[in-house]
């Protein structure tokens, strides 16, 4: 209980007393956690202007396609490496190369995989006729389709690309393992009554996954949503992947507000919690029915 009050109550108690009172970096040493005197609600209201809701929208972006591309990918795999083939646990153990991989090694190759002159994925668009650009850079070009046009973000797509790319072998792991307790005589029985391999899939293989999956996409929105260090690594949160989290970096380093930056993280707290709790209560009513 010691261990989790220092480690865990202590820093949350610590940030909601700073997130209400105006402080500065330099004034940091002379705040005490029992000064409640200039209490006041202002950070809060410099902190939900316009960027907060625009950062907002672009994290609940990030972190709904981000978990979905990462399960989705880690389904697929599954899906194969669950068949028997000559060097399957090769390949088994291959998939798991972008979870295990450093960080920071991961995010700078695929920075200089996009980059504008020298990044392998412009001398391919080069080779097919396009125009090469910088990928982590580029806030949006415009697209038009059936007639309509419209702005397509290229930073946050390359984003929610890496973000797909680096944690589906979370999701393969999870879903793997329970698809392999799965029984075979389901899908014999399947096989023998003429079901195809897309039948058996969704009337076999996804009846019994779904709780794995609502599970794994809680999971995975979570540590997404308050998400910091890929962003920052592969653009610094620039051409318009400007996250809560990015936010709060730029107001506790940039601006030197500390009350701000407490704000925007006690904010990021509460939608998370709100989140928990209704999956909480989604998973309740399921088990109910």
């Amino acid at each position: 209980m010691l261990v989790v009050f220092l480690i865990i109550l202590f820093p949350m108690c610590w940030n909601l007393v700073l997130s209400f009172q105006p402080i500065r970096l330099q004034d940091l040493a002379q705040i005490s956690l029992l000064d409640f005197s200039r209490f006041s609600l202002d950070n809060y209201k410099e902190a939900l202007d316009e960027r907060f809701w625009s950062g907002l929208r672009i994290t609940l972006i990030y972190s709904v396609l981000g978990t979905s591309l990462s399960i989705m990918m880690g389904l697929w795999a599954s899906v194969i490496a669950r068949s028997t083939f000559p060097g399957r646990n090769i390949f088994r153990s291959l998939l798991l190369f972008p979870y295990v991989a450093p960080l920071v090694s991961s995010a700078f190759i695929w920075r200089f995989m996009l980059d504008k002159h020298m990044g392998v994925v412009n001398v391919a668009v080069k080779s097919m006729g396009g125009q090469p650009m910088a990928w982590l850079t580029t806030r949006a070009i415009q697209i038009c389709v059936f007639g309509i046009d419209f702005q397509f973000p290229i930073a946050l797509t390359s984003l929610i690309i890496f973000e797909g790319w680096r944690y589906f072998p979370f999701a393969f792991l999870f879903i793997l393992a329970r698809m392999q307790a799965i029984p075979d005589e389901l899908y014999e029985v399947a096989k023998v009554d003429g079901a195809s391999p897309l039948q058996r899939f969704h009337f076999i293989t996804l009846p019994q996954i779904k709780n794995t999956l609502s599970i794994l996409f809680f999971l995975r929105f979570i540590w997404t949503f308050y998400k910091f260090d890929d962003i920052f690594l592969l653009n610094g949160g620039v051409a318009g992947a400007d996250v809560l989290s990015i936010q709060i970096y730029r107001w506790f380093f940039a601006r030197k507000n500390v009350g701000v930056a407490a704000a925007i993280g006690v904010l990021l707290a509460m939608l998370l919690i709100v989140l928990a709790m209704a999956f909480q209560r989604w998973t309740v009513s399921r088990e109910d029915s």
